[in-house]
């Protein structure tokens, strides 16, 4: 069934990986036109796709003269300032094949840690969309620094999937699909089916990617279990074989999990980076946890950074354990002199919740 659901998608976000288009450090055409072919057919056919490429980095290796892809930031960004006008320029160049357009969204990390910048990157992709062009979204490794990356794009096209409200995710890479362990090995097993992350427990995956990318098979798992807890189901599966894996009929396939949450609390949840920490005594932990309750002054015994009212903050217990997320109420300076004070004690403009419920998720 599901498997069915991603072949009649009427919005898939497709995300293709460096290794897939790159070849001696350069685009590889032939690469590059075969993925546009599949994916120009299926919007022709009235459905509609968003391709998270990678490929930037990749892309300037070989026209700056490098060996291998670089390891500083300051050359990554060189590189990427190069590789993505090629990058683009050959997409355009390729569904314009089709007649069909292409538009260019570059993100960086905060622009979906912002919640004013995240619904400004949806509105332009809805309005992509709806005007027939064919969105194409990178990470703007040009201006990221290392505290405001996605880290891999994998995670950007799974948060972007939400976004859009994509009904399938599609993950391309340089391997089938998913293995128990090493692909190639004896003892590796195909994974056809995932329902429940659970039954990966004990499979062996890489953490780092192929020599020109940057995600491994663990980022793929990560951005699949976001996706699938969203109600998005996921297929993972070789570029090469890209026709059956917009198909449904190769790959790894991960079934959806969740129901779509509001975009605010996924926002919350997936897309934010905690500028600081509250730490709740077990009385809270239990109210905010147990009851879904707001989080008052009493039950927080200390708080960690420097925030202001309206950042996201991380809720940890006693044990520094993490049970939630949410937006804070007051800037951290505010705070030492209301932890642990009953809400009737305290002055008049301070009677209000530190984070209140309806700006929380649970973790």
């Amino acid at each position: 069934m599901t498997r069915e659901l991603v072949a009649s998608a009427h919005r898939t976000v497709v995300k293709v990986g460096s290794s897939s288009l790159t070849s001696a450090g350069q685009l590889d055409p032939e690469r590059l036109d075969a993925i546009v072919e599949v994916l120009a057919a299926r919007h022709l056919a009235g459905q509609q796709v968003v391709l998270v490429s990678s490929g930037a980095i990749a892309a300037g290796i070989g026209p700056l003269g490098l060996r291998s892809r670089p390891r500083d930031l300051a050359t990554q960004q060189a590189a990427a300032s190069v590789g993505q006008l090629l990058l683009v320029e050959r997409y355009a160049a390729s569904f314009a094949r089709y007649g069909l357009r292409v538009g260019q969204v570059l993100l960086t990390a905060d622009d979906l840690h912002r919640r004013g910048h995240y619904r400004n990157a949806d509105r332009t992709l809805e309005r992509l969309l709806a005007l027939g062009v064919i969105p194409i979204v990178n990470e703007n490794d040009t201006v990221a620094t290392h505290e405001i990356r996605f880290g891999d794009n994998d995670r950007l096209a799974a948060l972007v999937a939400h976004l859009v409200h994509a009904d399938a995710l599609v993950l391309l890479t340089d391997v089938d699909g998913l293995y128990t362990g090493k692909p190639g090995r004896p003892e590796s097993r195909f994974i056809p089916e995932v329902h429940s992350f659970a039954e990966l427990a004990g499979v062996k995956m890489s953490r780092s990617g192929s020599h020109i990318g940057s995600g491994g098979m663990v980022t793929k798992i990560d951005a699949a279990a976001i996706a699938t807890s969203e109600g998005i189901p996921v297929v993972l599966a070789s570029a090469e074989h890209i026709a059956a894996a917009v198909a449904g009929t190769t790959g790894t396939v991960f079934h959806a999990s969740g129901d779509r949450t509001a975009s605010r609390l996924f926002w919350l949840r997936h897309a934010t980076t905690p500028r600081g920490r509250l730490v709740l005594d077990a009385g809270a932990v239990a109210a905010v946890v147990g009851r879904r309750t707001s989080l008052l002054p009493a039950g927080v015994t200390a708080i960690e950074g420097d925030f202001d009212s309206g950042d996201p903050v991380e809720l940890v217990g006693p044990d520094g354990v993490a049970v939630g997320r949410g937006l804070v109420g007051y800037d951290a300076a505010d705070l030492p002199a209301l932890l642990g004070r009953k809400t009737g004690d305290l002055p008049v403009e301070f009677r209000r919740e530190i984070v209140h419920r309806d700006d929380l998720v649970l973790l």
